[in-house]
C-alpha cells in the first residue's frame, strides 16, 4: 500500500479536477483549462494511488512561474501542498533555473516564505482576491 505521497509529471488535463475542486467549485469544469496548459508542465501528487495535489510549471529561459497550486480541499492541511511546492523548487534547481515565481494569495504569504520565497509586489486585487507575486531566486 502507498502510504508516502508521490510527486511525477502528468498530462495537463488531470490537473482540471483538482483547480475545479479546489479552487473554483462554481465554476465548470471545462472552466479550468489555461490557454498556456499545453505549453507547460504539469506535476501532481498521488496520495494512496489518488491524484490529490496538483501545480502547473511554466518554464522561459531561466526563469519559471507556477500556476494553479491545489490540494484536494479533505487533504488540506496535511503537508501536501508544501511536499508538492518543495518537490517543483527541487526540480526547477536541477533544471537550472534562476528565479521561480508565483502570483500568490495574499492569505498564503506564510506558506510560501516557509520555502524561502520573498514578496515581490505591492498585493493587488483580481475577482475579489487579493495576490501578490512571490519570487525565489536560486
Amino acid at each position: 500500500m502507498q502510504n508516502n505521497p508521490v510527486v511525477e509529471q502528468i498530462f495537463p488535463a488531470l490537473t482540471w479536477r483538482i483547480r475545479q475542486l479546489a479552487m473554483y467549485p462554481e465554476k465548470e469544469i471545462t472552466d479550468m483549462e489555461l490557454p498556456e496548459d499545453w505549453d507547460g508542465m504539469h506535476f501532481g501528487l498521488y496520495y494512496q494511488y489518488e491524484l490529490t495535489g496538483v501545480v502547473s510549471l511554466f518554464i522561459d529561459g531561466t526563469t519559471a512561474q507556477f500556476r494553479k497550486m491545489a490540494v484536494l480541499p479533505n487533504d488540506q492541511g496535511n503537508g501536501f501542498g508544501l511536499q508538492l511546492l518543495q518537490y517543483l523548487v527541487d526540480y526547477c534547481q536541477s533544471q537550472g533555473i534562476e528565479k521561480l515565481w508565483c502570483n500568490a494569495r495574499v492569505s498564503a504569504i506564510g506558506f510560501y516564505q516557509k520555502l524561502g520565497f520573498a514578496t515581490a509586489s505591492e498585493p493587488y486585487e483580481r475577482n475579489q482576491i487579493s495576490y501578490i507575486k512571490m519570487e525565489l531566486t536560486f
